[in-house]
């Protein structure tokens, strides 16, 4: 592996990170659930109980907070916090050339 793509995996990383962080808060703010509940493999509807009108509430939080879009269809394949983090990723505009995968 080349250093310029260690370092590209490693900003990624750190970038999934520091989402992951600022992801929790929102969702403990808007869910009402413990921090430690806010994992990357959790769902958002099984695990942390939202139901529909919560997971759309949660959606404008994220979009507002994440200066991101999120479309119906695409928040309707977002199960998994992990699957957020990764959406926030590949389209947020601070993302640039660190995003993995983005069209």
């Amino acid at each position: 592996m080349t250093h310029a793509r260690r370092g590209r995996e490693e900003n990624i990383v750190n970038q999934r990170t520091e989402i992951l962080t600022r992801m929790r808060t929102v969702i403990c703010d808007q869910l009402e659930v413990e921090p430690d509940a806010v994992k990357e493999s959790a769902s958002i509807v099984e695990d942390l109980g939202a139901d529909s009108l919560a997971v759309v509430e949660l959606v404008l939080a994220l979009e507002e907070t994440f200066g991101v879009t999120i479309p119906d269809e695409a928040a309707d394949r977002l199960r998994t916090v992990g699957d957020v983090v990764t959406y926030v990723v590949q389209h947020s505009p601070a993302a640039g050339s660190v995003s993995a995968g983005a069209p």
